[in-house]
């Protein structure tokens, strides 16, 4: 009898297991393998290198090559260092520099200050459940599946001089894309009808992710429902308003497709983008000049991206 409990003890002992004891109510997790090491591994790889191969290096490749005259078409041991003059070309001595920094600063005030707005109003509209939401929904965000350049080709349509739908309603012969005092407000209302597509689903998801409890305790202390929205769900959602915000703004900043295939960025369509192409893959290719271009565009663009993540990192750590 005295050898029983040691025996049982023997028998009671398991061999070492490959899990690790997460405590609790003892449940075990299972230390990865050798091949999901490697798979992991892969899966963390492959996409950084993409994006260093494929973002990263050409930028910096561009800023590099903004301090130079490269034409594009010589060899890379015939480049010359200018420093900042291409920079100095850009602003001092390039005329259509100053109209396409224009251009992009209206197309950010309209989309901003019309087409955001009106989308945030849809998203509020269509929250409410109306019947045929999914419909309108649908129908809104439609736009925003289709390119600018073919956006481009939809309005064209309604902006014919000769055969478009709004000279025949207003019995007028407007050549709304070729006019340089009106074409870049036409292409401003194609622009933000693709736009409001996207701030109003942006806004939807974040309407739906606001406490209910929220609006009823705004409600019983006797508050509107439009101070209820301006006071309380407003400022909940700040997370999506600062997504807004960088979306709107890059949005300016890349806009190209549409002027491009209208007039290629010329005659009241210019923009910073459609010029970096012009200089760079124009008839007189201009390496340097069209990176300094670009490297201005990159620029602004970090200036909002990095408020963006800083904004995000801010709220994972609250």
């Amino acid at each position: 009898m005295s050898d029983l409990p040691l025996i049982q003890a023997d028998r009671a002992v398991p061999p070492p297991a490959a899990t690790t004891s997460t405590g609790g109510r003892g449940r075990r997790l299972r230390l990865l393998s050798r091949t999901d090491r490697v798979v992991i591994t892969l899966m963390v790889l492959v996409p950084l290198l993409l994006v260093i191969a494929l973002v990263w290096l050409p930028a910096l490749a561009t800023v590099l090559l903004s301090g130079t005259n490269w034409d594009g078409i010589g060899p890379v041991s015939e480049i010359d260092w200018v420093g900042l003059k291409n920079y100095d070309d850009v602003v001092n001595i390039y005329p259509p520099f100053v109209p396409a920094v224009q251009n992009n600063l209206l197309w950010l005030a309209a989309l901003f200050v019309v087409a955001t707005p009106f989308g945030m109003f849809l998203a509020v509209l269509l929250d409410k459940e109306l019947r045929g939401s999914r419909f309108y929904q649908t129908a809104l965000y439609l736009p925003v599946v289709l390119s600018l350049a073919l956006i481009g080709f939809v309005w064209q349509l309604i902006y014919s001089r000769d055969q478009g739908l709004l000279n025949a309603v207003l019995g007028t012969s407007t050549d709304w894309y070729g006019d340089s005092n009106v074409n870049i407000w036409a292409v401003l209302v194609a622009a933000g009808w693709r736009h409001v597509g996207y701030i109003m689903l942006l806004y939807l998801a974040g309407l739906k992710g606001v406490d209910p409890s929220l609006r009823e305790a705004a409600a019983v202390d006797g508050s509107s429902e439009a101070s209820t929205f301006f006071r309380v769900v407003f400022p909940v959602m700040r997370p999506i308003n600062i997504i807004v915000l960088v979306v709107t703004v890059i949005e300016s900043l890349r806009a190209f497709d549409l002027v491009w295939v209208i007039n290629k960025g010329r005659n009241g369509l210019e923009l910073i983008s459609a010029l970096v192409t012009s200089n760079v893959v124009g008839e007189a290719s201009r390496i340097g000049f069209g990176s300094a271009l670009a490297t201005i565009m990159l620029v602004v663009s970090l200036v909002f991206i990095t408020l963006y993540l800083a904004t995000v990192m801010r709220e994972d750590r609250r």
